[in-house]
């Protein structure tokens, strides 16, 4: 074996989405805080992320996650998350991967039944109850940074489909959100591919028409995703549902219910006055697995009216591995085909 990197990865999934977590191998990286630390591995190390998500070694249909100190005097430790195109500033399955491999692995002591936890994410600090048994974590509640709408019922044109009505919300991401029964879409397994596709189409048309410019730090992405949405239902004892998918780039279906997607389409249903503080809402993925989130107050970033989500779902850890290059390998950076690695 001649490898010249050795990376050590805990293989996660939340809900079905994968968020590996690289937990040793790559030392620590100069910044003040997360978010600057984001920013200097996407200038310097980004051949980082395209060897673990890119193919040989990877696929689409992941991300990674990077654990490193964090100098923030509340936070255990911080975190950094690679997607497939981009590095977001927050995603709620990929903080529930890390909670979940620091707690289970140890890095971070666990306490049962609960352990508060407080982790640095690019976007701050991110607080966490972490419900353990047996030294398994059965559950993670984030509370996310405050969360908006851009956009309401605003109208943009989609080339090949024409007018089409969307809603636009930060969660930690910023979504375009589209109403899902409209398309013809029942947000069911076999619609994924054609999600995919529509759903590229209509991110590239609202990131080109609509604004979207975060108001305390500009340097946040625009428009990335989309959010296809089912319609609101209540349960028989009166819990409100709905179900979503999320259209990642490049084009691939978010597995889970996303977290940040979650967000963003609790600031949007707040502002429409479909939902009230402290009150559940459970989301759903197209594969049924389900986050539960409630708005936990009311706040403001800069002149948008805002909230200030929860989420709580659950992790699994799948394998622990060593991930390494040989200098030899022609493929040191991975690849990607258009068969699976839609155009973004």
């Amino acid at each position: 074996m001649q490898w010249n990197r050795v990376l050590t990865v805990a293989g996660c999934h939340a809900g079905g989405e994968i968020g590996n977590v690289i937990t040793g191998g790559f030392g620590d990286v100069p910044g003040e805080t997360m978010f600057d630390k984001m920013c200097w591995v996407r200038e310097h190390r980004d051949e980082v992320r395209q060897l673990l998500l890119k193919e040989p070694r990877g696929n689409v249909v992941r991300s990674v996650n990077l654990v490193l100190p964090s100098n923030h005097p509340q936070a255990a430790m911080g975190y950094l998350i690679m997607e497939s195109t981009e590095y977001p500033v927050m995603s709620g399955s990929n903080t529930i991967c890390v909670a979940t491999v620091l707690l289970e692995t140890g890095m971070v002591p666990m306490t049962e039944p609960v352990t508060h936890l407080e982790l640095e994410s690019p976007a701050g600090l991110i607080r966490l109850r972490c419900e353990c048994s047996g030294g398994k974590v059965t559950s993670v509640r984030f509370t996310n940074q405050p969360a908006f709408a851009y956009h309401l019922d605003a109208a943009i044109d989609v080339p090949g489909l024409g007018a089409l009505t969307v809603d636009v919300g930060w969660g930690g991401m910023a979504y375009v959100l589209v109403d899902a029964a409209s398309l013809g879409f029942d947000l069911i397994p076999g619609e994924a591919r054609d999600l995919c596709v529509l759903g590229q189409r209509i991110k590239q048309a609202a990131a080109a028409q609509l604004e979207a410019v975060h108001p305390e730090n500009p340097g946040f992405a625009g428009i990335t995703q989309t959010e296809f949405v089912g319609p609101l239902g209540r349960t028989a004892d009166g819990l409100l549902t709905s179900k979503n998918a999320v259209v990642v780039s490049p084009g691939r279906l978010d597995r889970c219910p996303c977290g940040t997607g979650t967000s963003a389409r609790l600031a949007v249903l707040h502002a429409k006055g479909l939902i009230t503080p402290g009150e559940l809402f459970v989301h759903e993925s197209v594969l049924g697995t389900t986050f539960d989130s409630a708005i936990e107050s009311v706040t403001s970033v800069g002149d948008y009216p805002a909230v200030v989500p929860s989420v709580a779902g659950q992790a699994w850890i799948t394998d622990l591995s060593q991930v390494g290059l040989d200098p030899t390998d022609p493929f040191p950076r991975g690849y990607t085909l258009t068969d699976t690695w839609l155009a973004d």
